[in-house]
């Protein structure tokens, strides 16, 4: 989220017109000079990537068991570290530190592959990103809903069901949505991403402690070192797509490569080179993310074993303290209430630049009305609306907060991580086919396609399983 930015047209900077002293503010590429380092780019990466994927991590290791999950969890920080690497080489077309720049992890696809490639790129990303607003609208309900829970597990005692539907507050939070859908640039309020990242480890630092001291109230560890047991709750069948949804889970907990270009287009420029700074600063992150994430995943599965829930603040494994619970979840809403609308401006933007371009001299599309923060055009008044709207309603049929994360990080993880970054890697450096290392980055593509898909069709055969007792729009 920190990422983001105004896009600001290049200039021609013309010392015989006078601009010589207007040039020193100025990159390369006409825009004001960058003035990012290391420490800054660390701490955009860590705040992108820490989020809600982090509450079901001690689920995924709950599936995989002491030995296989924390392993998993290694590897793909170290997948996601290599490939990271490979992407801040393609942050410049050409030579590392003169060459062209590319300002969005599409662009860098555009000069480095072209083609029908972009136009696969551009469909994962968009359709990652509805497929994120989904899943941020189910887990701000679960968390609301979970608030009135734990106030009545409080109020009449753990006893008491305290039943309650998510979809009331599905709908609240689509309301809020269309409101804020129509604040232009809303993912640019400069003060977002500081709220965010407060946020976010707010409610990720409770569910460690809440963890941490579960475990000590137990007297030692819960888990085995293969995880959930086969038994009256599980079958063998379920054993295997629970495990499969855990890759997925994991996978959506380190998704940032999609940012990661505009968050190298925030460094100053060389020397040293913009993907020597961010090559150093991805270690960093992914490494300082991965413990913390082990942290979490490992002390939620020890406080809870078998038992551990697909979200570590909603699946009430902890009644007290209640407020406690309350705050964590409070952060939960407030966070993805801003991170939905990060996460759609740029499918907003698409649609109404793709309008405006066919239909330029149309009112309906270009005639607006400004109202305090609010610039209403009955375009974008309709559009961001009826999208909103899908999604809540979509989220309402399908409230399966660990299945859509699961699927949602299985078809993200193979394309945006791995895939492009080894072919714009490829092609930048001509790596030459057939070379050593034209084999191993082929093999690490193919080995983590065949994990994504494994772990797509674990939460496909979740959900399914979960649609056979639900009912639509009752829980």
């Amino acid at each position: 989220m920190a990422a983001n930015k105004h896009a600001v047209a290049p200039m021609e900077v013309s010392v015989e017109a006078g601009n010589a002293g207007a040039a020193e503010w100025l990159d390369d590429d006409g825009r004001p000079r960058r003035t990012g380092t290391f420490w800054t780019a660390s701490s955009h990466i860590i705040t992108a990537v820490i989020g809600s994927g982090v509450l079901s991590l001690a689920w995924a290791i709950a599936q995989l068991g002491w030995v296989a999950g924390p392993a998993a969890m290694l590897l793909f920080a170290f997948v996601t570290y290599y490939t990271a690497t490979l992407l801040a080489d393609c942050y410049r077309t050409g030579d590392p530190e003169t060459g062209k720049r590319n300002y969005t992890y599409m662009d860098a696809v555009r000069s480095n592959l072209g083609g029908a490639k972009v136009v696969f790129c551009g469909v994962i990303q968009y359709a990652n990103l509805v497929g994120v607003a989904i899943g941020y609208t189910i887990a701000s309900s679960i968390s609301m809903k979970a608030i009135r829970r734990a106030d009545c597990f409080h109020k009449n005692g753990h006893g008491d069901p305290c039943n309650s539907s998510s979809t009331p507050y599905m709908i609240l939070f689509g309301v809020v949505q269309i409101l804020f859908s129509q604040i232009p640039d809303f993912d640019q309020i400069w003060w977002l991403s500081i709220v965010a990242a407060v946020m976010s480890f707010t409610y990720s630092g409770i569910g460690l402690s809440l963890g941490i001291a579960q475990t000590i109230s137990n007297g030692g560890f819960n888990g085995s070192l293969t995880g959930i047991s086969i038994g009256v709750d599980v079958t063998a069948t379920q054993k295997i797509w629970h495990s499969l949804q855990a890759f997925g889970d994991i996978a959506f907990a380190y998704s940032f490569s999609n940012i990661l270009i505009e968050i190298q287009d925030t460094i100053k420029a060389p020397p040293p080179s913009e993907s020597t700074v961010m090559q150093k600063a991805t270690r960093l992150s992914v490494a300082t993310t991965t413990i913390f994430y082990m942290l979490c995943g490992c002390m939620g599965y020890a406080a809870f074993g078998d038992n551990a829930p697909d979200n570590l603040l909603t699946g009430f494994g902890f009644y007290e303290p209640f407020w406690l619970l309350d705050v964590a979840n409070v952060a939960i809403v407030v966070h993805l209430v801003g991170a939905y609308q990060v996460f759609c401006q740029p499918i907003f933007a698409f649609v109404e630049r793709r309008a405006a371009a066919a239909w330029p001299d149309s009112a309906f599309i270009s005639k607006e009305l400004r109202v305090g923060p609010f610039a209403l055009s009955l375009f974008r008044l309709t559009w961001r609306s009826a999208f909103v709207c899908v999604t809540t309603v979509v989220a309402m049929l399908l409230p399966f907060f660990g299945n859509v994360v699961g699927f949602l990080g299985a078809v993200s993880f193979w394309p945006l991580t791995v895939y492009f970054p080894v072919e714009m890697y490829i092609k930048q450096r001509r790596v030459p086919r057939g070379s050593t290392k034209w084999i191993c980055l082929q093999m690490l593509s193919v080995g983590c396609l065949l994990v994504s898909i494994a772990a797509a069709v674990g939460s496909i055969a979740n959900v399914i399983d979960a649609l056979k007792v639900y009912r639509p729009f009752s829980g």
